[in-house]
């Protein structure tokens, strides 16, 4: 084997949200077509599942989301300019209002949808970083400050450990839910 040869870094997954909106009364006929074309691509090349978004019964919202996953971002384009994937925008355009709004995801989107709202296009990630570090920055001040005189005995990685589970445990369950609702219109672009 050459030692010139480098081994390629193994392609990540991707996740897509697609948003649609069903235009009123043709909720029950988007449902049956949207459950037919998960049934025939969902073994198509390249994917690792889907889920479907429904509107919280009751909210008066009729809008969808798709998260679609793949094994790696060409997989997704094939998909995305397939016959297939082609037949069903074609089907379901008399059935939405206006065109899909597609975004691929980061993984930090779900700290900035809050529970029990309607599913939303994550905010550009540069918005996303931001309100992170202003999450994160305080937090790992707290954490060994409150953590250190419990943990000062413990093996170094332990320490980082304890560390590590409280500074997650407050971002996730505090601190990022507060952010995200006092920085929501902002994050969402609305003044």
């Amino acid at each position: 084997m050459d030692n010139q040869t480098t081994q390629k870094k193994p392609a990540e997954p991707v996740a897509v949200l697609t948003l649609r909106r069903v235009k009123p009364g043709c909720e029950e006929r988007f449902e049956a077509e949207l459950h037919d074309f998960i049934a025939r691509s969902l073994y198509t090349d390249g994917q690792l599942g889907v889920h479907v978004l429904r509107p919280e019964p009751g909210s008066g919202s009729r809008e969808y989301g798709i998260v679609r996953r793949f094994s790696n971002a060409e997989y997704r384009d094939c998909f995305y300019g397939s016959p297939l994937f082609l037949l069903w925008e074609s089907t379901v355009a008399p059935l939405t209002e206006g065109g899909p709004k597609r975004q691929e995801l980061s993984g930090l989107e779900t700290w900035f949808t809050l529970p029990g709202q309607r599913s939303m296009i994550p905010p550009p990630r540069w918005k996303m970083a931001i309100v992170t570090v202003v999450g994160v920055w305080p937090v790992s001040l707290l954490v060994p400050w409150l953590l250190n005189p419990l943990a000062s005995g413990l093996p170094i990685p332990l320490q980082a450990l304890c560390m590590a589970v409280g500074i997650v445990i407050l971002l996730t369950w505090v601190v990022m839910s507060l952010l995200v609702r006092i920085l929501s219109p902002w994050l969402q672009g609305h003044p």
